[in-house]
């Protein structure tokens, strides 16, 4: 509530301001005069104006609103670990012999003490540690946007009332605080340094630990110290030794966390080349597929299931299939989303590269995608892979399907083998190992759908027999 003074109705020196959220009076500082004389009050009249703010109705702009597809992978943190819980100074009062008696052995006996005799005195609690750990309930890291600070609790404090006896206890120890991630994301501290990949379910790491709990201190007179410090070392000499009553600070660190997809199996290609229906037709995911053209914005995970000939050992030949948001050219320098999920491609042991084989070029699309893909990472073309051509149930694509396949095996060094990385840069396409196999295929139509699945299965076991037998070796 604002008190104004209206000056006479004369006055030609009164403006009306308007802002954004309310309309002021303003007078202007020369039409303003302040009289002594309080006799020439009847020229000015008394108003009481109650001012407002109201909020601006109008959302916010689309450039401030988070887009979840840029943030569900990478998310920086602050993590904080519990303080110790205090000590306390306590006093040792001795009484006379003749007012203990028999009381006094017993009560000698009834403080905690150490191997050599020597008194323990309470401490307080240890402050909680924070652990963050991969739990497989979780897929994004998109709630740590919204809470993006988390504090452990305390230890508990020694309950004293200064008086040193046998009913003390030891502050209570905090609970350790678990944090949950998803499955697959890394861990780093504020300097870039890896602390933990939690690869596996269960998977955890110890990021910050609780402060050590405060000491608990005798205060003697002078007289009785030297005495005293044959029982116990924890005998207060000055006031400065209180510092060592109060517990430590708990660890306080800023994490970075950075998703990367636990997948067996990559599906990448340009956008709209039909990942997203490939993955849906072979496995139970559900992703949004759509009669229009659209890109995937964020990884979907499908579980491919076992080898039928296999018999009862099937279930171990399972994979997990990632789709991935299409790429496009110049993703390397991040135009697209393509940057934003290409270092999704590092768990993976096998890619499928899903080609249009409809559009107007597909070997150039497939060009394309390999290019990319060895600008952002070299290793990445190192791998095994299956090119899948697609749609080929479209007349464009059936006349022309035997000369893509052999256009597309011919892209490639059958002889080629891994080489360092200083070697990898300088490669060329041609110089990196063909695919597997190429397979045309109508993931719409189910055309030749147990084909593809056949090449990728042979693939799959193709990696894991190669990988037992580096470890063998």
């Amino acid at each position: 509530m604002v008190s104004l003074i209206s000056p006479p109705s004369s006055s030609s020196n009164v403006q009306l301001r308007e802002t954004r959220f309310f309309s002021t009076l303003f007078i202007s500082p020369r039409s303003v005069q302040f009289l002594r004389n309080t006799r020439n009050h009847q020229n000015h009249k008394w108003k009481t104006v109650r001012c407002g703010v109201t909020s601006a109705a109008a959302s916010p702009p689309p450039s401030l609103m988070k887009e979840p597809h840029k943030f569900f992978d990478h998310v920086i943190i602050t993590v904080r670990a519990g303080d110790g819980g205090h000590g306390a100074v306590l006093n040792h009062r001795e009484k006379n012999e003749q007012e203990q008696g028999k009381t006094k052995k017993k009560g000698k006996g009834s403080f905690k003490r150490d191997f050599d005799g020597s008194l323990i005195l309470p401490t307080g609690g240890h402050g909680g540690d924070v652990v963050i750990y991969a739990d497989e309930a979780i897929d994004t890291l998109l709630e740590f946007h919204s809470k993006s600070r988390y504090q452990a609790k305390r230890g508990g404090n020694v309950g004293a009332m200064g008086v040193l006896t046998s009913m003390l206890r030891n502050g209570l120890v905090a609970p350790t605080m678990r944090i949950p991630v998803p499955v697959g994301t890394v861990v780093k501290s504020k300097r870039g340094k890896v602390s933990a990949d939690l690869a596996q379910p269960g998977d955890e790491v110890l990021v910050a630990r609780g402060g050590q709990g405060g000491i608990s201190l005798l205060e003697m007179p002078h007289g009785q110290r030297k005495k005293m410090m044959a029982q116990t070392t924890n005998v207060m000499r000055d006031d400065s030794d209180k510092i060592l009553v109060h517990g430590q600070r708990g660890e306080e660190v800023k994490l970075e966390l950075i998703l990367r997809v636990v997948a067996d199996v990559g599906l990448v290609g340009l956008p709209n080349a039909g990942k997203s229906t490939l993955l849906a037709a072979i496995t139970l995911a559900k992703p949004d597929i759509a009669d229009y053209p659209f890109t995937t914005l964020m990884p979907n995970l499908g579980r491919l299931g076992g080898d039928p000939s296999l018999g009862a050992g099937m279930y171990s030949s399972e994979a997990t299939l990632a789709d991935l948001p299409g790429l496009i050219e110049g993703a390397h320098l991040g135009k697209g989303l393509g940057r934003n999920f290409l270092r999704h491609l590092r768990r993976t042991r096998l890619l499928v590269h899903v080609v249009d084989a409809a559009t107007e070029s597909p070997v150039n699309d497939y060009r394309t995608v390999r290019e990319e893909l060895r600008m952002y990472n070299p290793a990445y073309l190192e791998r095994p892979y299956v090119v899948v051509l697609n749609k080929i149930d479209l007349p464009e694509a059936k006349d022309r399907l035997p000369s893509l396949i052999q256009e597309i095996m011919k892209i490639g060094n059958c002889g080629a083998q891994l080489s360092d990385e200083t070697d990898t840069k300088e490669k060329r396409l041609e110089d990196y190992p063909r695919p597997l196999s190429v397979v045309g295929v109508s993931v719409l139509k189910g055309v030749q759908i147990n084909e593809m699945l056949k090449e990728i299965r042979a693939a799959l076991k193709k990696c894991k027999d190669s990988s037992e037998t580096l470890v063998s070796t």
